[in-house]
This record gives C-alpha cells, sequence and structure tokens, in this order.
C-alpha cells in the first residue's frame, strides 16, 4: 500500500509542478499526464517515503498552520540576524547543540532538518537517528532539553501530525 500511496502523490505533484510551468493547454495537459506517470514508474523504488504523508484534515489544517509558523519564525530569525549585523556590539555565542526529535517519519525528519536550516541563525550539521547537531548563532544553555525546546518542539508538533 505505502508503494501505490507514493506513486499516486508523485504523479500528482508532478503533474501540478507540470502544469503550473507550462499551462493547461489540451496537449501540455495530456503529455504532462503522461510524463508524470512515466517518470514515477521509473522512480517507484525510490518513491516510499512519500508514503508517510497523512492525508485528511487535521495533516490539511496543520500544513497551513505549519506553512504560517515557518513564515512566521523565518520573519524573526531575519530581523534577529539583521539586527546581530547592523548592531556588532550585540553579543553572540555561537555553538553547536545537540538536539532530539520525536519525528519517527524519515521525511518528517527531513522537512525538520530543513527548516532549521532554512531558519537564519541555525543549521542542521548532522543528523544521527533522533538526534540532531545543529549550528545556532546564540547558544543560550547547554542543556538538550532547553535547546530542543528553543529550536525543534514549534515545528515538530506540526510536522508530527503531517508526518506522523
Amino acid at each position: 500500500m505505502n508503494k501505490a500511496k507514493s506513486f499516486i502523490i508523485a504523479t500528482i505533484l508532478l503533474f501540478i509542478t507540470w502544469i503550473l510551468l507550462s499551462g493547461i493547454a489540451t496537449q501540455e495537459v495530456i503529455f504532462g499526464g503522461i510524463t508524470a506517470l512515466i517518470i514515477s514508474l521509473l522512480f517507484l523504488t525510490r518513491l516510499t517515503v512519500l508514503g508517510d504523508i497523512k492525508f485528511g484534515i487535521k495533516p490539511f489544517i496543520f500544513s497551513i498552520g505549519y506553512f504560517f509558523l515557518f513564515s512566521w519564525e523565518l520573519l524573526k530569525s531575519n530581523l534577529d540576524v539583521a539586527r546581530r549585523v547592523i548592531s556588532p556590539k550585540l553579543p553572540i555565542n555561537p555553538g553547536i547543540v545537540k538536539v532530539k526529535t520525536k519525528l519517527k517519519s524519515p521525511l518528517g525528519r527531513a522537512f525538520l532538518a530543513n527548516s532549521i536550516t532554512l531558519t537564519p541563525g541555525t543549521l542542521t550539521v548532522e543528523m544521527r537517528g533522533e538526534y540532531f547537531y545543529i549550528h545556532w548563532i546564540d547558544v543560550t544553555g547547554c542543556d538538550i532539553n532547553c535547546a530542543t525546546d528553543k529550536i525543534v518542539a514549534k515545528f515538530e508538533k506540526y510536522l508530527e501530525v503531517i508526518f506522523g
């Protein structure tokens, strides 16, 4: 079932991407559909990670919430980093911290790692099982639980519903 679900999701995502890039002329829709099917079939064994995506009203609502949460965190961290650049007297305390995630899905962990990396001031350096090593521009404590709460927890509660 997981391969079938992954195949359907990949085909739909590829087809939507095709339509967004080429338009909705009859020829384009037919060719895009055939191309999406062929590509999904060729990469069927590699697409199993897409089977982690959950469907339903709750994951959909949490996806929208995640978009707004990520946008807000992105804005806040951009302003913080810009403030530190403009005011060199502001202290920075860079370092690598270890955080723990409760996400089980590989796709959910990848989304979490990318969300952390895309947020200025943090960078996912390594993922080892349930632990992430994050370069943080302003390490405020060495405790793994404190760092997890400040960096990971806000994203994790949304991603857990979306991916499991």
